[in-house]
């Protein structure tokens, strides 16, 4: 199927995806659930470009680390005027860690981060394919690759290495994906530290050439790297525009 035909097939399902928030919207309503009135002005739509994303985020992440956050975006009249559509600025890859949340990291809201999450922040065929949406039908000039401190994932790619073990299950896939990143030396520490700084360079590098994410509809999206340091609250970035 060509960039076309997979558009039309996304916008069809997302579209009846739309529509059936709208009716249950209509049904609460008859219901007699108290829903906002009067018009209602939309979300920020963000930044035109990937240099105003980066420093959309840069500047929420500096609210973050100060505990000084805005909490932009949120109250049913911006939920409410998102039932008719989103447009978020960047879209964000990053671990599962529950204490990494993108959102909270760079304080953001509603409507405004197209978020992929896995463990170690791994790359498979249906990241890439949510990534590859946010540009082609979303139009997200920017994809962060969000890597963190003291990462599970990479110690326990770490521990199968030294270990010459096996993990059980679907968590071989993420050792072999890991693996490459790690190095040969070092304290557990350190291995972890660079393997985490590594594996995001890598992965930026991986999207970067990525011939379905350039060819998506909106031309290649601009792909940048980043630490987060669970500690500080702050967010370094490592491969940047």
């Amino acid at each position: 199927m060509g960039a076309t035909g997979r558009r039309a097939v996304l916008r069809g399902a997302f579209g009846l995806v739309g529509a059936g928030v709208a009716l249950l919207g209509a049904g609460a309503c008859a219901a007699g659930t108290a829903v906002s009135a009067g018009p209602v002005d939309p979300p920020d739509p963000g930044p035109p470009d990937a240099a105003g994303a980066l420093a959309r985020l840069r500047e929420g992440n500096a609210r973050w680390q100060e505990v000084h956050p805005a909490h932009p975006h949120e109250g049913v009249e911006v939920r409410t005027a998102l039932v008719g559509g989103q447009h978020p600025f960047a879209t964000v890859l990053s671990c599962v860690d529950s204490r990494v949340p993108p959102e909270l990291v760079f304080d953001q809201g509603l409507g405004d981060l197209l978020t992929v999450r896995t463990a170690g922040e791994v790359l498979d065929d249906a990241v890439r394919g949510s990534i590859e949406f946010g540009r082609g039908e979303l139009a997200v000039p920017l994809v962060v690759v969000l890597g963190h401190s003291s990462c599970g994932a990479v110690a326990a790619a770490v521990d199968a290495v030294d270990r010459a073990r096996t993990p059980p299950g679907h968590l071989a896939h993420l050792v072999a994906a890991l693996r490459p990143a790690l190095p040969s030396s070092g304290t557990r520490a350190e291995r972890i530290a660079a393997g985490v700084d590594t594996h995001v360079r890598r992965t930026v590098a991986a999207l970067r050439r990525d011939p379905d994410l350039a060819a998506s509809g909106a031309g290649a999206a601009a792909v940048v790297g980043a630490r987060y340091d669970l500690d500080t609250g702050r967010v370094d970035w490592l491969e940047t525009l």
